[in-house]
């Protein structure tokens, strides 16, 4: 299981193994996945080396409430310029694409851990019509331009961009990312997108997928209507 860093941490590594272990923990406790824990067990690990470790005490107390909240929705990025800046400035754009239909906490995990690869996550969408021929009548359920919009919502997603063809790969030949992200079970050399980055030195990278969470079982359960059980996911 590959889970990354939100960001390189430097700082005094000391007490980063417990702080990870006390949130995986907790987590758990609370009815997590272990994927979801140990997700959640990285970041605040890496958190927690950069704001100086046991050297901080800052860090002994507990939080004194919660932070601020914005008021005001973020205005979406241009993907294009968005891909260029990140670049000029030396950075590493990261991409994911999929249809995001209903989006749900199988979706919400990759794209958090996709966004801590780089410097910015670009989702590529497909279009109501790609989403059709791809899924067959009665899709998309929601348009593409709500589709985009709850995805903007998200803090991890920088920008969106929109494909009508079967494939992203003509709009990630624009985008150039530098990893191009999916998530599964399967080799990473098995996505037809690899040998497309290659022509640029990009390289394509797997990770883990949360089980028990699809679009489809979703909708298949709506249409049963509300005496349906609980999805219960696999632990």
């Amino acid at each position: 299981m590959y889970v990354p860093a939100p960001h390189r941490a430097q700082g005094d590594p000391c007490g980063a193994g417990d702080c990870f272990a006390a949130t995986a923990a907790g987590a758990l406790a609370d009815g997590a996945l272990p994927e979801e824990a140990v997700q959640l067990a990285v970041a605040e690990a890496a958190g927690f080396v950069t704001a100086g470790g046991a050297g901080n005490p800052a860090l002994w107390e507990l939080p004194g409430g919660p932070g601020p909240h914005p008021t005001e929705p973020r205005r979406p990025a241009d993907a294009h310029a968005l891909a260029e800046a990140v670049r000029a400035r030396g950075g590493t754009v990261v991409a994911t694409g999929g249809c995001f239909d209903l989006l749900h906490a199988g979706h919400v995990g990759l794209l958090q851990n996709a966004r801590r690869i780089g410097d910015c996550l670009i989702v590529c969408v497909n279009s109501d019509a790609s989403v059709g021929r791809l899924k067959g009548p009665g899709r998309p359920i929601n348009p593409v331009a709500d589709r985009i919009r709850v995805l903007s919502g998200l803090g991890c997603v920088d920008a969106v961009a929109v494909f009508d063809e079967d494939t992203p790969e003509p709009l990630l030949r624009q985008l150039r990312p530098d990893v191009w992200v999916k998530g599964g079970d399967y080799s990473a050399d098995a996505l037809p997108e690899t040998a497309v980055l290659r022509d640029w030195g990009g390289r394509a990278l797997v990770l883990p997928y949360l089980d028990g969470r699809s679009t489809t079982e979703l909708a298949r359960r709506a249409a049963l209507g509300p005496h349906t059980s609980p999805l219960h996911p696999h632990r």
